[in-house]
C-alpha cells in the first residue's frame, strides 16, 4: 500500500487540531445524518439518547469526541510509522465490536466514518482541501481502518 503524503496530512491537521471538539462535532454530526441507526449505540449511564443533538450535547460524548479526536492525532503524529500504533488500535477495533459497531461503519465509502472525516476535514479547511490533500487522508484513514479491522478478527 502506498504511504500517506505526511506533510499534507500534517499541514491540514495543523488547522484542524486548533479546535478539536468543534471539528469533531462535525464528524459526528455528519455521521449521525448518514447512519441514524448508529446513534443506539451510545449510551452513558444507561441513558439512550432521543436525538442526535441529544447525544452530541452531553458530556460524556463530548468526551468521546475528544478521544476519537486525538487517535486522530495520535496517527498524524506516527503518520510515517503507523505500525507502531497496530496493537492500539487492534485493540479499539475490539472495543468498538464489543458495543456492537460493525466494521462496515469503517468501511471506506459513503455514510461511513471515512466519508464524515473527509466531510469534515473539506468543512474546516475550505479550499485548502485540495484532492492531493483528500487522496492522503484516504490513504491514512485506510490504513487506521485495516489495523482496527484486527479488532474484528473472527466474526
Amino acid at each position: 500500500m502506498e504511504r500517506p503524503e505526511p506533510e499534507l496530512i500534517r499541514q491540514s491537521w495543523q488547522v484542524v487540531s486548533r479546535s478539536p471538539l468543534e471539528h469533531g462535532t462535525v464528524l459526528f454530526t455528519r455521521l449521525f445524518d448518514l447512519e441514524p441507526h448508529l446513534l443506539p449505540l451510545f449510551q452513558y449511564n444507561c441513558r439512550q439518547f432521543s436525538s442526535p443533538e441529544d447525544c452530541l450535547s452531553s458530556p460524556e460524548f463530548l468526551d468521546h469526541i475528544r478521544k476519537v479526536m486525538l487517535v486522530i492525532d495520535a496517527a498524524v503524529t506516527n503518520v510515517e510509522d503507523l505500525s507502531s500504533l497496530e496493537e492500539y488500535l487492534a485493540g479499539l477495533g475490539r472495543k468498538h465490536r464489543a458495543v456492537g459497531v460493525k466494521l462496515s461503519s469503517f468501511s471506506v465509502g459513503k455514510g461511513t466514518v471515512g466519508e464524515s472525516l473527509l466531510y469534515m476535514l473539506e468543512k474546516c479547511l475550505g479550499p485548502a482541501f485540495t484532492p492531493a490533500v483528500r487522496a492522503a487522508w484516504s490513504q491514512l484513514y485506510r490504513a487506521v481502518v485495516q489495523a482496527m479491522s484486527r479488532g474484528w478478527d473472527g466474526e
